[in-house]
């Protein structure tokens, strides 16, 4: 892991992102090294011409102390839109922590979203905030499907066992279910597991790009060759995700079930909860 200290001029920036008006991204890169990951844009913007996403890590460093909680009063921020928040080595840097710490007293909603266990370390620090909600980025039960797709990340039933502990300290809590893999990814599955310590569920399409179609096509080829005209299928056209969408609408809908689904290609879509 290629490891580096960047100064950043800000920590808290403005979303393009709907529903969303800041958000923070303590670090550049991820160690997660997810096959599918679209965040690897951002190698353009911060000298990481070359480098291989998942292999390097910028730690910013800010004085958080700089952080104006009030400022984002009645405001929404997500941790965090192209890196994980709780990535491992924020068991070391702690960038996370400290900017939540600095945070205290804001009246704004936070939205904390993670595929790591290791956030469990901070859930007392997640009960001082008025308005905030915790959610958990999954695709599949099938440890060993995971591991293939998200090499470093925490296991399946980690992240639920992380978000069921949180429940129990009365945070709210979401299941984000992403990216959604066409024949494999087992949605209900998920939330028949989840639902009695979840309060809402999101959904995101598996979005093909430029830089991660190869790699996606090369395990879907070597793990599930007999789904590879399916997933060429859904890379040239996208209107293939619409009757995913109406199973999940249908689903959710006769269950009960808050839901938002977020599927969105190349863009982003405008929020439908129910």
């Amino acid at each position: 892991m290629k490891i580096r200290f960047v100064g950043a001029k800000n920590i808290i920036t403005k979303s393009n992102i709907p529903g969303i008006d800041y958000v923070i991204n303590p670090y550049i890169g991820c160690q997660h090294g997810c096959v599918y990951c679209y965040a690897e844009f951002m190698k353009r913007f911060t000298n990481h011409k070359g480098d291989i996403w998942g292999n390097f890590l910028d730690i910013k460093q800010y004085p958080f102390e700089k952080i104006q909680p009030e400022k984002y009063n009645n405001k929404t921020i997500l941790l965090s839109s192209v890196t994980d928040p709780y990535i491992p080595l924020e068991l070391k840097y702690q960038n996370t922590k400290k900017i939540l710490e600095h945070l205290l007293g804001t009246k704004a909603i936070i939205s904390i979203l993670t595929k790591s266990k290791y956030a469990m370390r901070d859930i007392n620090l997640f009960k001082e905030f008025d308005n905030l909600e915790f959610g958990i980025s999954i695709f599949s039960l099938n440890e060993n499907f995971t591991r293939i797709i998200e090499p470093i990340a925490s296991k399946p039933m980690e992240r639920l066992d992380l978000i069921k502990e949180i429940h129990k300290h009365g945070i709210k809590t979401y299941v984000f279910i992403s990216p959604f893999f066409p024949q494999l990814t087992d949605f209900k599955k998920i939330i028949e597991y989840s639902v009695e310590f979840t309060d809402f569920f999101m959904f995101e399409n598996l979005n093909f790009r430029p830089y991660n179609i190869h790699r996606i096509n090369n395990i879907i080829k070597k793990d599930y060759p007999y789904l590879m005209n399916i997933y060429k299928e859904f890379q040239n056209d996208d209107e293939n995700w619409e009757l995913i969408k109406e199973d999940i609408i249908h689903y959710c809908e006769n269950k009960g079930i808050q839901y938002s689904i977020e599927f969105h290609h190349g863009g982003f879509s405008k929020k439908k909860k129910k």
